[in-house]
């Protein structure tokens, strides 16, 4: 039992050692030797497997030639897998997989697939290795552009098929897709059904939503489209541009100028070039030489944004992010090529232009020491450090492919050996159907811990590694791994960032902006114009008394009835309940003129009481006087219901002792005022006017029209009382508690009774105003009704024309203006005569004054 789990063990050390690398900075040189841009197009091998071991150097004599080539990293990751299944006793034992041809650019000579080419026997790579040649299957693999795969497909579709499997290690293209037209032909690149959620949750991380696109114009491009639309579908996501670039356009040269206009006026700062367009945008900005351009390059493709020595500056964020298919970490592959080539580690960094990574040591940490150095700091101090070297994505599909190819080989070789039926009679295309229909199927884990699945290829969904790219130097690049999307993550987070290595590639925590508009902070909503994109947007403050307390929102809300918004408009803030009170500046002037006013009356009244004897006190009716008195202390008094806070009592004592009160102030003039008029117009003692005023008829006014008020007053107190009421609108933020007035009609009725007794104290105190007497105050109580008019006649559109502590305040301020006028213009005269000049007052001047009238009056007649 140990020794099963020790040898399940050992077997497995490369997936163990997988799960525990994880490479987040790499770095390359950047050679210059090569100058054939066209180099890396084309690259095909022709694979087979022999029944021998093959010999030592066997990877030294066939790829020495390929070092100084752009695809000489194709041959290093075919020679590495090779070398790695030969060395498997588990896989394909007496086996090994050889190289039999190497096809287009691989050594800088172009070969053309041709029949003559793949019947070709003489000068094999490795004389007497083909024991069983013409009855084994032998495979084609071919990338890593696409057109050159259907080139080679069609020379073997019309003479080889189906002695030859073709494999393409390229990007993956729908136009392979299609088993039944092309039965023998595998993509090992995985078609991107996760691609456009993977972008599109990179872009939401970083709340982007105005994007550009450039897309090949063809079925692959319009199907990535497609799925971008989808996924962007109620995100908010927006595309600036969408700009379809056909390859095959004989006029693209001519519109590299509207490219290039259209890419850098933009106003997104992020822009998704998808597939083989990468190639025309190098193009385009290779021919324009742009200056510093502060954009995000979204590509599926490793890429490195054209730059020159005047623009390479550590403060500017530029460079590329690449949405690569993830892979597990690989190791050895450096050893190997030490190994083989007999090149020491120095050597490496010169004639292996292929990304590294460090070994064993944090790669922030070694990330931040590599850009913070200057070039040629950094070339000595990467010299000193252990490294390993990385795999591409296509070195990656032929890894695949290569392993794929021994797995085939290995199941057919075991069908054959459990049927003990070997086939050595029926040729190579027997075996490639046979070797394809395990192809077909096949599914296993690569050392590296990735799953491969040729039937499924096309529907599994991708996890993603998130690359940035960028220049050091003009000789020194750098890759910095951002993140990792995987459908499969938990909690409904399909991207994880890595913010240290954010930090370490950007310089900053956080990625520059791209939005059609800037968000709309709180106090603010969206509002959108015609023909605006769905992310365009301009930003309107909330209407009075709504609130937005989040970015971005379409529409404010209310605030609830006793909160108010802010100046912001961001929060509602709980209204503060205020009312008339005596802390209040005008409240306390107003109960401090109510007592002052209060107390002169009463002054008044203890003068008149203590003059009570005299001429000028008894002429006017003394009693009368001292009621009216009374009666307006009491209004000055009634003002103090109106300041404080206001409850159902004092609410309905207001209007009451107000009504009352000022009943009896006014018709206390009306008596007096009818008591002056029959004292000067009853002369004949017989007459029945003289009986009225002797028998004190007048005295009855006062109780009748005061019973009059009072009824009034019951009825609106039964109908609709005064209650306490709270004004919300009057004053910004707080909350007023006033007394409403219950039933207006009542008030006015209560107002519009007083108006006419005093309009009947006027007019017969008016018509009186010159009869002669020595102490006559007809002309008193008229200049006193008058000022009572003014006031209330300027109260009503005063009152109605202010709200909440205001109102209630001049209604206070009418009832001691009315009352002050009355008092002054009746009392403020006697008082003068009493005080000041007494000798006015008294029997003998009034006898002298008397008799001088009567001498005045005969010498007339």
């Amino acid at each position: 039992m140990f020794t099963l789990m020790g040898v399940f063990f050992f077997l497995n050390i490369p997936l163990f050692m997988a799960n525990f690398i994880d490479p987040r900075c790499f770095w390359r040189i950047n050679l210059n030797e090569i100058q054939d841009e066209y180099l890396g197009l084309t690259c095909a091998f022709i694979l087979a497997a022999v029944q021998k071991p093959i010999e030592k150097d066997y990877f030294n004599k066939t790829l020495n030639f390929l070092k100084t080539t752009k695809n000489h990293k194709y041959a290093l990751a075919l020679a590495f897998a090779m070398d790695e299944i030969n060395r498997n006793p588990d896989l394909l034992p007496n086996m090994s997989l050889i190289i039999r041809y190497t096809l287009g650019r691989c050594d800088g000579k172009t070969v053309i697939p041709t029949p003559y080419l793949f019947h070709k026997k003489k000068q094999s790579p490795i004389p007497n290795y083909f024991c069983n040649e013409e009855t084994m299957c032998s495979f084609l693999l071919t990338g890593p552009n696409w057109g050159v795969s259907i080139s080679f497909w069609k020379y073997l579709d019309s003479f080889l098929s189906p002695r030859i499997l073709q494999l393409t290690y390229g990007p993956f293209s729908s136009i392979f897709s299609d088993d039944e037209q092309y039965p023998y032909l595998y993509q090992m690149a995985p078609k991107d059904t996760s691609l456009a959620l993977a972008m599109v949750s990179f872009i939401l991380y970083f709340n982007w939503n105005w994007i550009g696109l450039v897309i090949p114009d063809d079925d692959q491009g319009n199907q990535f489209l497609l799925e971008l639309k989808k996924q962007s579908e109620n995100k908010e996501i927006c595309f600036a541009f969408v700009k379809m670039i056909s390859v095959d356009d004989i006029s693209f040269e001519h519109k590299t100028e509207m490219y290039y206009k259209q890419i850098v006026m933009s106003s997104s700062n992020v822009i998704i070039i998808y597939e083989e367009t990468i190639n025309f945008i190098d193009l385009i900005f290779r021919m324009w030489e742009p200056p510093v351009l502060q954009r995000i390059w979204i590509t599926t493709k490793q890429w490195n944004f054209p730059t020159s020595k005047r623009d390479i500056t550590h403060g500017t964020f530029y460079g590329s992010l690449t949405f690569l298919p993830h892979h597990g970490g690989i190791s050895g592959f450096k050893d190997f090529v030490q190994t083989w080539f007999h090149l020491r580690s120095k050597d490496l960094y010169l004639v292996m232009p292929e990304w590294k990574y460090f070994k064993y040591e944090s790669s922030a940490s070694k990330c931040k020491i590599l850009k913070n150095n200057s070039s040629d700091a950094s070339f000595d101090w990467l010299m000193e450090q252990k490294f390993d070297m990385a795999f591409s994505e296509s070195s990656h599909n032929i890894y695949n492919a290569v392993h794929a190819i021994a797995h085939a080989l290995h199941e057919v070789n075991l069908q054959q050996v459990d049927n003990q039926a070997i086939d050595n009679g029926k040729g190579a295309s027997s075996h490639c159907l046979k070797v394809n229909s395990f192809l077909r199927k096949i599914h296993f884990t690569n050392p590296l811990g990735d799953k491969v699945i040729m039937k499924q290829r096309v529907i599994m969904q991708e996890e993603y590694d998130i690359f940035h790219f960028g220049n050091l130097s003009q000789h020194l690049g750098i890759k910095v791994k951002l993140g990792k999307f995987s459908p499969y993550f938990s909690h409904g987070r399909n991207f994880h960032l890595y913010v240290d290595m954010l930090e370490v590639a950007t310089g900053s925590r956080k990625m520059p902006s791209s939005v059609c508009s800037a968000e709309c902070s709180p106090g603010f909503r969206r509002l959108w114009k015609e023909g605006m994109a769905a992310c365009c947007f301009v930003c309107s403050p909330c209407p009075e008394n709504e609130i937005s307390n989040e970015t971005n929102m379409d529409q404010c809300v209310n605030c609830p009835e006793y909160q108010y918004a802010n100046t912001e408009q961001n929060k509602c803030i709980q209204k503060g309940v205020t009312f008339l009170s005596y802390e209040d500046p005008l409240g306390m002037a107003l109960a401090l003129m109510a007592f002052c006013f209060s107390a002169f009356t009463a002054v008044v009244l203890c003068v008149f009481v203590k003059h009570h004897d005299t001429p000028i006190v008894k002429a006017n009716n003394r009693i009368l006087s001292y009621l009216l008195l009374i009666s307006l202390m009491s209004c000055f008094l009634c003002s103090f219901f109106y300041i404080g806070h206001p409850n159902r009592a004092t609410c309905v004592l207001q209007q009451i002792t107000f009504g009352i009160v000022f009943t009896v102030a006014v018709s206390t003039v009306l008596a007096k005022t009818v008591t002056v008029v029959l004292a000067f117009k009853v002369t004949d003692p017989g007459r029945r006017l003289r009986n009225f005023l002797v028998s004190g008829t007048p005295n009855y006014i006062i109780p009748i029209c005061s019973l009059l008020q009072c009824v009034l007053c019951a009825i609106w107190i039964e109908v609709s009382p005064p209650f306490v009421d709270i004004d919300e609108h009057s004053q910004h933020g707080h909350i007023i508690i006033v007394c409403n007035k219950g039933s207006v009609t009542a008030f006015y009725c209560v107002l519009g009774y007083l108006a006419c007794l005093a309009l009947g104290s006027f007019t017969l105190a008016f018509l009186a105003k010159n009869l002669p007497d020595t102490f006559n105050e007809a002309k008193f109580l008229t200049f006193s009704m008058l000022v009572f008019f003014s006031v209330w006649v300027t109260f009503l559109p005063v009152y109605h024309s202010t709200k909440g502590k205001v109102m209630v305040a001049v209604e206070i301020f009418s009832i001691l203006a009315s009352s002050a006028g009355m008092l002054g213009c009746i009392f403020a005269p006697k008082i003068y005569i009493i005080l000041m000049r007494p000798e006015r007052n008294s029997t003998q001047k009034i006898k002298v004054r008397n008799s001088t009238q009567k001498i005045k009056e005969k010498s007339y007649f």
